[in-house]
């Protein structure tokens, strides 16, 4: 199963977007119509790469959008970018999201006592490649951060690239503090403090900020899976979200989307023009003591 991704509008504008298509050059949604398995048999899920390590931009699966391509996260009408919190440079993982899942606002979790935070599930890769925005790569599950962002809950599945030469000994989140000793709690440090400089408060944590094996992992991330199928299958509300799919959904549901449709309004978008420059202040290192 492949999937090649294609660009319109001007990167590093309000105008990008990247839009997603299958092996057959069909537009899909990377939300909807990319399988959550890559090999179920063997617990081994698909991610969709939004934000390639050491890059800052706020790449995410627009799932308000039609086909939710990906594009930068727009703040107060400028463009999105994560500050560099000392010791940091931009993401420490390659960032993205599982599709076919969903963390739903109208479920409360029993574990954190908040309510989803209405995205797909995300993952932090931490293999040695870097990888590419829009890339689908195949990845193992170690373990999971429950994180509750301004009392959602968001959970934070740490996983490794099937293909990383490490991954054979990765098999649990023991085996990340053995091997990577320091990541684990770079990843805490790290989601605890990004938004301080857009002058917001350090995140909190369930578990005492402790990580959960990959067992715990799986069982979340199957949750979200029956979440979006619930979604999918319009019992559940999708309030702003756009459902619209070109392989899931039957004919007879509003979220059908034929491939005409897809071409129409794909095509309605601007094409790929010229990169615009990332501004210089995106560079800046943001110190502040610790609590």
């Amino acid at each position: 199963m492949s999937f090649t991704v294609e660009e319109r509008g001007n990167p590093n504008s309000l105008s990008y977007r990247l839009f997603f298509k299958n092996a057959e050059g069909k537009y899909i949604s990377p939300f909807h119509d990319i399988p959550i398995y890559a090999d179920e048999s063997q617990n081994i899920f698909h991610m969709v790469v939004e934000v390639p390590r050491w890059t800052n931009a706020k790449m995410e699966i627009a799932t308000k959008d039609f086909l939710n391509p990906i594009k930068q996260d727009v703040k107060k009408g400028k463009l999105r970018y994560v500050a560099n919190v000392f010791p940091h440079k931009g993401y420490i993982w390659n960032y993205g999201a599982i599709p076919q899942t969903w963390e739903d606002p109208a479920h409360k979790d029993g574990d954190t006592d908040c309510c989803g935070d209405n995205d797909p599930i995300d993952v932090c890769e931490i293999g040695s490649k870097v990888c590419s925005r829009g890339e689908v790569i195949k990845v193992k599950v170690l373990g999971i951060l429950a994180m509750i962002d301004e009392g959602e809950t968001d959970w934070k599945v740490i996983a490794i690239n099937v293909e990383d030469p490490e991954a054979s000994e990765m098999n649990n989140i023991s085996d990340v503090q053995r091997l990577k000793p320091g990541y684990l709690e770079a990843t805490v440090d790290w989601f605890r403090r990004y938004k301080v400089p857009d002058g917001k408060p350090e995140n909190r944590f369930a578990f005492n900020e402790e990580f959960k094996d990959k067992d715990f992992a799986i069982e979340v991330i199957k949750s979200t899976h029956n979440f979006w199928k619930a979604l999918i299958s319009q019992q559940a509300k999708a309030g702003e979200l756009n459902c619209k799919n070109t392989c899931v959904s039957a004919n007879n549901s509003p979220f059908c989307c034929s491939a005409d449709e897809a071409n129409a309004a794909v095509g309605e978008t601007c094409p790929c023009g010229k990169e615009e420059p990332i501004p210089t202040s995106v560079d800046k290192w943001f110190y502040y003591e610790r609590k």
